[in-house]
């Protein structure tokens, strides 16, 4: 109990100690917590590379003490393919949001996932553009308020589609190996995810691919909420719509 608490709270040698530029409430700063205790703890630091595009991702690797790209928006998934394809024995990391991943980059991801590229992609999931001013995303719910929709997400009067299901939607592709959905809004919930994470970046390492966790996280700012009213949110609105779990699990359990 001790060891544990004492590392609760050591910062992550991965992690860089430097004041945050996320907004307060954000669910970033817990998903880098959980990523460089995990890469500390695989002692990977030096064979790790993440690639981190245009958005509130843009910023990450400023928190991580190991290699990192910056591709061009949406293009994270073929930026990750040819450092890959090229330092196999590297551990590749996609961080992406919602906007880039399900959006923009949606061609890239579908085929790096149909492929089974031996990535893993982490897909922040906030429901909006969070930095470029709160417009409608492709996960935005029916009916959740936006600057591009004002009266909220309307389906089928104003045309606006669905919410897409990221995790649900790459688990039908062969080449995908790994999908899971946590989130960051508890403890319990961040236990978990690290252990879904946990679980892809151990397939990884052993050559498996395509692996991805969806994340559930806050945006106070842009949905204009409190902090503690967006971890409300979040666990009233988005679970219910978005839920947590395994989706796809199709790893050798003997060989990780």
């Amino acid at each position: 109990m001790v060891k544990a608490m004492n590392e609760a709270f050591v910062r992550p040698k991965s992690l860089v100690k430097t004041v945050t530029k996320y907004c307060g409430g954000c669910g970033h700063g817990v998903i880098h917590r959980i990523i460089t205790e995990l890469i500390d703890e695989f002692g990977i630091r030096e064979k790790t590379i993440i690639t981190n595009p245009v958005g509130c991702a843009i910023w990450a690797d400023q928190y991580f003490d190991f290699d990192s790209v910056q591709p061009p928006h949406g293009r994270t998934p073929a930026a990750a393919t040819g450092i890959k394809r090229f330092l196999p024995d590297h551990v590749v990391i996609c961080y992406q949001g919602d906007g880039d991943m399900a959006a923009i980059g949606t061609a890239e991801m579908i085929h790096a996932a149909n492929r089974g590229e031996k990535f893993t992609t982490i897909f922040v999931n906030n429901a909006i553009y969070g930095m470029t001013g709160g417009q409608m995303a492709p996960t935005t719910l029916v009916g959740q308020k936006a600057t591009t929709a004002p009266h909220g997400r309307d389906p089928i009067e104003a045309g606006m589609g669905y919410p897409i299901k990221v995790a649900e939607l790459l688990s039908f592709l062969e080449g995908t190996r790994y999908a899971a959905r946590g989130a960051v809004s508890n403890a319990a919930y961040i236990r978990k995810t690290k252990s879904f994470i946990k679980k892809a970046l151990e397939a990884q390492l052993h050559g498996i691919g395509f692996t991805m966790v969806e994340i559930l996280s806050q945006c106070p700012t842009n949905w204009g909420l409190s902090p503690v009213q967006s971890v409300e949110w979040l666990e009233q609105s988005m679970i219910p719509v978005f839920p947590l779990g395994e989706i796809k699990n199709t790893l050798p359990e003997d060989n990780l």
